[in-house]
């Protein structure tokens, strides 16, 4: 029987080409989105995923999706924690809700999605947890103090639950992108990218997020057991840990 795996943010960018490829891996996938009504069903009917809508910040919205996600394929055995917001400005001029909505989004959703299907891990004694990070969380971004600290806890979340769960065949990592070629950095004017963004990447290219969805697709596997608490950086050698 193939396992269930459940993606947030799964059906743009990243978050899309990581349920696509658990998908070709064999996995029973469901992606989870917060707003894209439009890009959700073209997503849809183009991979025949099936798509359920909720928010990731709020704690009861995530425990009545994955109640519905489990009724209709199965335990969820695999977690992506994809999802993410960014409300960039300096910290000066930062508001109080840009503050709250990127760590409830990118941070409180690793507890509000993890929560509801890590008891059933245990009793399975298999589990594997993948938590998507970023550059920014380990080295820090001007204008970024909310994502930067999110993504760093995203981290600190990762290791810890490692810990916690390694006896119960449950592993938890997290994965590092630098610069990757979707939406939102295909936005950035192309002098910026090619003068500001480019120079700083050692292998002189954006990364893709086919590469993304191939380490989640090696961490998910059955025979990844031994890799747990681990940070894999996908930055084309930008910053080095």
């Amino acid at each position: 029987m193939a396992r269930v795996a459940l993606v947030t943010g799964g059906t743009r960018g990243i978050g899309a080409s990581i349920a696509k490829a658990l998908k070709a891996a064999g996995y029973k996938v469901a992606a989870n989105y917060g707003g894209n009504d439009a890009a959700a069903e073209k997503f849809k009917g183009e991979t025949e995923i099936p798509v359920y809508k909720w928010d990731v910040s709020s704690f009861e919205a995530c425990t009545d999706g994955i109640k519905k996600v489990e009724a209709d394929l199965g335990p969820i055995e695999i977690l992506v924690n994809n999802a993410g917001i960014t409300r960039d400005t300096a910290f000066h001029k930062m508001s109080l809700e840009q503050w709250s909505a990127v760590i409830n989004t990118n941070l409180g959703s690793l507890f509000n999605m993890t929560r509801p299907v890590i008891e059933g891990m245990r009793a399975r004694k298999f589990g594997r947890i993948i938590n998507i990070s970023s550059i920014n969380g380990q080295k820090g971004q001007f204008g970024q103090v909310n994502y930067s600290a999110a993504k760093a806890g995203d981290i600190g979340f990762t290791k810890a639950l490692a810990l916690e769960t390694a006896k119960a065949g449950i592993t938890v990592n997290a994965i590092c992108p630098g610069y990757i070629n979707t939406e939102m950095v295909q936005a950035v004017p192309k002098d910026v990218l090619e003068k500001s963004i480019l120079p700083l990447i050692p292998v002189g290219r954006l990364g893709e997020p086919e590469e993304i969805a191939r380490a989640v697709v090696f961490l998910a596997a059955d025979d990844a057991g031994a890799i747990t608490g681990s940070t894999l950086t996908i930055n084309g050698g930008q910053y080095m840990v």
